[in-house]
């Protein structure tokens, strides 16, 4: 009777951890260091990515 599940479902506030804040538009915005540079307009752009949800925003210099 004392078996070990290998997999269990997660709870539904484990799947949604972190994801409501950035549904109300609170991202946890980071830094791409990667792309800097936008060919088709030729300027130095900043590109951030989400660190919880994984959107992508881009600002001009």
């Amino acid at each position: 009777m004392g078996e070990v599940v290998p997999f269990k479902r997660p709870k539904p506030s484990q799947l949604h951890k972190g994801n409501t804040l950035c549904r109300s538009n609170f991202h946890k915005w980071e830094v791409l260091k990667e792309k800097q540079f936008d060919v088709k307009q030729g300027k130095l752009i900043t590109v951030y990515q989400c660190k919880r949800c994984g959107k992508i925003k881009s600002k001009a210099l």
